[in-house]
């Protein structure tokens, strides 16, 4: 097994995570040139539901395990590694089977009475196997993360991004013919198929780690036995621990999925009630969720990757009192998802019109992008301040920031997505709202645990280097120097990003001791 350094772990998960991103861009583009920005509500509407389940069978089970396998792994108990990947795997087998079954049954009754568009019900019901094989991928994932080998995770992610890419947009094709709601259900299935192809490799995996866990094993059981009264064993239930260590990271996230699926059901009603037809609704909602937000979450492959390696290398950390450490890693973390969103937040203040022009054809909903551009910095720096919650046993403290955020937000919607003025701009009000508040209580909690705290003057220079850079791809974009659109974009888009780097540089932001980590690259930087 290859145990990773942090930022090692980081960028690996990082690189799979743009390569995923980029690549998972293929069908946001090219399923509304199939299905169009209504086919994309439907198939948008159905996702809710899947977040809600998931999180009852992953919410918290893969943190636990990947926080627990950690602690284990820092102490060479290699026995408890496999107790503890026991216990995980029959729990959420049993909750996967459990909720797939309910879900099935209670499918009709979802699409006709809380959803105000019924075309969902194909949807629905194509997802419903996504449940057992995401539930039971998670624990493999947890495992590995848990070890520091990132590895397995990100080639599983990539697998299954370009599978799902090639099926999604196949069955979309063919199921059109019947139906808007088959379309939107044929891209569903490719999710399906892309599934069981990150599952294949995650098992895979697993079996060749297999025997080397077993070696260990028989080894620790070997050292039992010449010294077992010098080493008395006395150990919580497996299981016992793995739920409580659970479940307050399940409601913790239940309230974001929970949220999630009200403020699906929310909108719909209140852009109704406003007074937009149901079709009008479902499109507004899709151009939303399936073409907006994809853009704006595009940078969080970083932050993703930040959070999933956090969680080991901060509960080690805890576990014996480095405070050092802590503080070095969460500055690590906070500071490279600062640096590398805000050019993106950059670029999609200035250019949200070419932007949706090049990647939809789709102009008129670029407002929609300006308007949630400038929160993206803080959903960037949140994933990893909820991960240093989490590994520092303040799950508690993030479900409460989370309910306050979510709450404030459907209020929102309901109270300004209803007024014919505002329309769909109420609901991103209220998401913006919601993204900021959730962060700043985020930020005072784990500065409250840690006492950890970054610069202003790291923030001062960001925010000069980003007015730089928006300034001198402004000007590049205006002289429109080539005769297509997207050839402009890139080019502006290319010297503003590459000028932004250097002033970091420069600013001394980033410096050769943060290039040397970049694996693979980083020789070229060691002095």
């Amino acid at each position: 097994m290859t145990k990773q350094t942090f930022i090692k772990g980081a960028l690996i998960l990082l690189i799979a995570g743009v390569v995923n991103r980029i690549l998972a861009f293929v069908p946001r583009i090219a399923l509304p040139r199939i299905i169009g920005a209504e086919g994309v509500g439907i198939y948008q509407l159905g996702y809710p539901f899947l977040i809600v389940l998931l999180t009852f069978i992953t919410g918290g089970i893969p943190l636990a395990v990947a926080k627990w396998i950690a602690e284990a792994e820092s102490s060479g108990d290699s026995k408890r590694v496999k107790q503890v990947f026991r216990a995980a795997m029959a729990l959420t087998v049993g909750l996967s089977v459990l909720l797939t079954l309910l879900f099935i049954l209670l499918t009709p009754w979802i699409s006709t009475k809380l959803m105000t568009d019924h075309r969902v019900y194909q949807t629905l019901r194509m997802m419903s196997p996504l449940l057992i094989i995401i539930g039971v991928s998670s624990v493999y994932r947890g495992y590995f993360q848990g070890k520091a080998n990132m590895i397995p995770t990100a080639l599983s992610q990539t697998l299954e991004t370009i599978i799902r890419i090639i099926f999604a947009l196949l069955f979309a094709k063919l199921l059109l013919p019947y139906g808007l709601e088959w379309g939107a259900a044929g891209a569903m299935l490719g999710v399906v198929a892309g599934e069981i192809a990150g599952f294949a490799i995650l098992l895979w995996q697993y079996a060749s780690d297999r025997k080397r866990v077993k070696l260990a094993i028989i080894r620790e059981d070997e050292e039992e036995d010449d010294d077992d009264a010098a080493r008395p064993v006395n150990r919580e239930p497996v299981m016992r621990k793995l739920i409580n260590l659970s479940i307050p990271v399940t409601a913790s996230r239940m309230i974001g999925s929970f949220s999630y699926l009200l403020e699906s059901i929310l909108t719909a009603r209140a852009l109704f009630a406003a007074g937009i037809a149901t079709s009008a609704a479902t499109a507004q909602y899709g151009a939303l969720q399936g073409m907006i937000i994809p853009i704006l979450l595009l940078p969080t492959a970083l932050t993703y990757s930040l959070a999933v390696s956090l969680v080991p290398t901060l509960s080690e950390a805890a576990a014996k009192g480095d405070k050092t450490t802590i503080h070095k890693r969460l500055h690590q973390s906070m500071r490279l998802s600062l640096v590398t969103g805000a050019p993106f937040v950059v670029v999609m203040i200035l250019f949200a019109e070419p932007i949706c022009r090049v990647l939809y054809n789709h102009a008129e909903i670029a407002p929609m992008l300006k308007w949630i551009a400038p929160v993206g910095l803080f959903i960037y720096m949140q994933a990893p301040l909820q991960a240093a919650l989490q590994a520092l046993d303040k799950p508690a403290t993030a479900l409460m920031n989370t309910f306050i955020g979510a709450s404030v937000k459907l209020v929102l919607i309901m109270e300004l997505a209803s007024q014919p003025k505002l329309g769909i701009y109420g609901a991103l009000i209220a998401i913006n709202v919601n993204i900021v508040l959730v962060t700043v209580l985020h930020w005072i909690s784990v500065v409250r645990a840690t006492g950890f705290s970054m610069q202003l003057i790291d923030f001062l220079k960001v925010g000069s280097a980003m007015f730089i850079m928006g300034a001198a791809s402004l000007w590049i974009m205006n002289l429109q120097a080539l005769p297509a659109l997207w050839h402009n974009l890139i080019i502006a888009c290319f010297a503003g990003i590459l000028i932004y780097l250097i002033l970091m540089v420069m600013m001394r932001i980033i410096d050769r001791n943060d290039a040397a980590r970049i694996p693979f690259l980083g020789r070229w930087f060691r002095p």
